[in-house]
């Protein structure tokens, strides 16, 4: 029997187990990957340390690049954009697999799907452990929206393409046009630096990154934010930046109440407001109905995406890879035996992502 190592995460914070689980028969249109690189997301930190409640066992990571190795019996043997795939092609996949036939899917909130499938979430069950990054192979079920990476696209660019830069181009896009606009964007993590570039390259005329860790706002110039500023420091260059109109969007991604609150009156009249980072239980925004009303606001919430803004994400790393240093992100790959000690080290807060590859592949840099 076919078999693959896997790390599982059973409950217990910060403690995982490699164990050997048989890779399935392939049923109907399923795909079987080679995992060649995953990176760990915030909420795969949050789920370890114990933070944050998951169906357990489970195989973490979701932000996953794998390598083509079988098809099943009724595989189309094309990508969601309608590009051929064959063995040994590198995919990237959208994070939740959609029956595409329920209330929520028609309505085009895919990751609502009421019988979905979430990479790097699911509990184990026979046949179907192979649903996470953190393993040597992985499988595709029915409904997942696959596509074909461009072989030019790093594997340290390509992996947070299905979590992290896909994300931004379903927030970006509830945003409406940047053409010629003032966008704020609270928090610079990975989402905020790629929200930076994404604006800019949608021709934003002025994007503001606000962050409380001055090492953050020192990178986020390098991914195209024209001015960079603390919380407390927002309101005034907002304000001369927009003649005292306020910015015409803020894309918030740092999920702090507080700076939800601090932003929030220097969005200027019809401007929109895009909550994506609060993903978590936190401290009630309180606002006025009457603000909204009056100062004709747009509120959206943002959360996950639909297959359609992964393929802008690909679309736009394969143009942008090499002006923004995206490859640098990753700044340090270990090999799955030592997955320990890949969290122990994404967990001290200084990596914007640390990744997971095969031991044959593994190496650290930087």
């Amino acid at each position: 029997m076919r078999e693959s190592i896997a790390a599982i995460f059973s409950g217990t914070p910060r403690t995982l187990t490699l164990q050997t689980i048989g890779i399935p028969k392939l049923r109907a249109d399923e795909i079987l990957v080679r995992i060649l690189g995953c990176t760990l997301c915030g909420s795969d930190l949050h789920t370890y340390a114990g933070k944050r409640s998951v169906a357990v066992p489970t195989v973490l990571g979701h932000e996953i690049v794998g390598e083509i190795v079988e098809f099943g019996p009724e595989s189309p043997q094309r990508d969601a954009s309608g590009a051929m795939l064959t063995i040994g092609d590198r995919v990237t996949w959208a994070i939740v697999a959609a029956c595409q036939d329920c209330f929520f899917c028609k309505h085009d909130l895919w990751p609502k799907c009421t019988r979905a499938t979430k990479y790097g979430h699911e509990r184990l069950v026979p046949q179907r452990e192979l649903l996470g990054g953190l393993a040597e192979y992985g499988l595709l079920v029915t409904g997942t929206a696959i596509y074909r990476l461009p072989p030019e696209l790093p594997l340290e660019v390509a992996c947070p393409a299905n979590c992290a830069t896909a994300t931004v181009a379903a927030a970006l896009e509830a945003a409406g046009s940047l053409v010629e606009t003032t966008v704020a964007i609270t928090g610079a993590g990975l989402l905020g630096l790629t929200a930076a570039a994404m604006a800019r390259s949608q021709g934003a005329k002025a994007v503001i990154a606000v962050d409380i860790v001055e090492s953050r706002l020192a990178r986020a110039r390098q991914f195209g934010a024209t001015h960079v500023c603390s919380p407390n420091h927002f309101a005034g260059l907002a304000n001369e930046l927009t003649d005292g109109r306020g910015v015409d969007a803020m894309i918030e991604l740092s999920g702090s109440t507080e700076a939800i609150a601090l932003a929030t009156p220097h969005v200027r009249i019809g401007g929109t407001i895009v909550l994506v980072g609060s993903v978590f239980p936190g401290p009630v925004w309180e606002i006025s109905p009457e603000q909204i009303v009056r100062r004709s606001l747009t509120i959206r919430g943002v959360h996950n995406y639909s297959p359609r803004h992964l393929e802008t994400a690909i679309r736009f790393l394969s143009e942008s890879h090499t002006r923004y240093p995206f490859a640098d992100l990753v700044s340090t790959w270990f090999p799955l035996a030592e997955v320990q000690s890949a969290f122990a080290l994404a967990e001290d807060g200084r990596h914007i992502r640390i990744g997971i590859k095969s031991a044959s592949e593994a190496h650290t840099f930087r």
